[in-house]
């Protein structure tokens, strides 16, 4: 009884630390003036937090052991972890992270001869139900916190370079969850990524996908952000995307196509289409005519045609080769910028739409 009462006195004491990661550094300043230590032992930590990674107390080496043991005392990082990674045989790896309050969210780095891209979350499962996607499945249980996808982002760039010698060059915000809906979060992580004094990441080397909240993408261009937007749009009529894409319901797309013309007046930023093929549901020369028209109605740079990942849980397949090529020879003809994204990791269920937090071995 008494070991149960220290533990739960233990537990008590450490949710009530605060999160050092979530203090800006006027704020990590006046903590060491009101503790009686140095202002510039500030700047310091904040170096060991945003560039140099530190996920421990300990590892603040030109800190004195006394004032480590006081951080330590005080706060905590909550760090995100990897739990297990898997390797594809195209090169692609998955990784399984653990929060600290053990909630599962998984990454992918995928490489390629000239680029080593990053696909994050930004939330622990989703809310959005897209009949087509693995973690459309999952309930989501909460959103993470800006400084988990950093982390996320920082375990990607570290496989990079441990495994192929180079430098992360892209992130995509393609993984579990809908950014949108995590909006404060995802622009503060990106905020930090793109900071000098964090990974110093350019913005345009940002892209951030949306399932179509035309609300949000309103606030990104008044906020006048400076990463790149993707649409998931999938079909280009509104009875087919209302029935594999819920949201479709309260943002149908033409408040979708006035919604992304206000993104791109305010902020003239780069803006994709995600539209991925089913067979016989969308991928006939009418549905490839629709997409032309609606390309024509939105200033889009590209679309992304994406090849369908099948998944247990949704009868959905993808079309054979010789209909996805007729699809993008009609779009190609209408001049209309398309491009065939073949899938990446498809054996280790790390390619689109296939993250669900499998229990799988490494």
């Amino acid at each position: 009884m008494t070991t149960m009462l220290c533990i739960s006195l233990q537990a008590m004491q450490e949710t009530k630390k605060r999160n050092i990661r979530h203090l800006s550094l006027p704020e990590l300043q006046d903590y060491f003036e009101k503790s009686g230590d140095k202002k510039f032992r500030a700047s310091q930590v904040y170096e060991w937090l945003w560039q140099k990674h530190a996920h421990d107390f300990n590892a603040m080496t030109n800190l004195s052991k006394n004032l480590r043991i006081k951080l330590s005392t005080d706060f905590d990082l909550f760090p995100l972890t990897i739990d297990t990674s898997q390797y594809s045989a195209d090169g692609t790896i998955k990784s399984r992270f653990k929060t600290h309050d053990g909630h599962l969210v998984e990454g992918v780095l995928i490489p390629a001869e000239s680029r080593q891209t990053a696909c994050v979350s930004s939330q622990i499962g989703c809310s959005l139900s897209c009949k087509f996607c693995a973690t459309g499945y999952m309930d989501r249980k909460r959103n993470l916190n800006f400084d988990e996808i950093y982390d996320e982002v920082v375990h990607l760039w570290q496989q990079a370079d441990k495994t192929y010698q180079q430098k992360l060059s892209n992130i995509v915000f393609m993984g579990m969850g809908e950014p949108l809906l995590n909006y404060k979060n995802v622009l503060k992580a990106i905020e930090r990524i793109t900071s000098p004094d964090g990974l110093g990441m350019s913005p345009k080397r940002i892209t951030v996908s949306t399932a179509g909240v035309s609300k949000m993408i309103k606030q990104l261009g008044d906020d006048e952000v400076k990463f790149k937007l993707a649409l998931s749009l999938h079909a280009a009529n509104d009875i087919k995307r209302h029935e594999i894409m819920p949201i479709n319901d309260t943002n149908d797309i033409k408040s979708l196509i006035d919604a992304l013309n206000y993104f791109y007046q305010k902020t003239h930023n780069e803006i994709t289409l995600e539209y991925i093929l089913f067979k016989d549901f969308n991928d006939s020369l009418k549905d490839a005519d629709e997409l032309v028209k609606l390309f024509r109605r939105i200033p889009a740079d590209l679309v992304n045609i994406i090849e369908y990942n099948p998944i247990e849980l949704a009868s959905f397949s993808k079309p054979d080769e010789a209909t996805t090529e007729k699809f993008m020879e009609y779009l190609e003809k209408h001049r209309v910028n398309a491009r065939l994204r073949r899938s990446r990791g498809k054996d280790i269920d790390a390619a689109c739409g296939q993250l669900a937090n499998k229990d799988t071995a490494h």
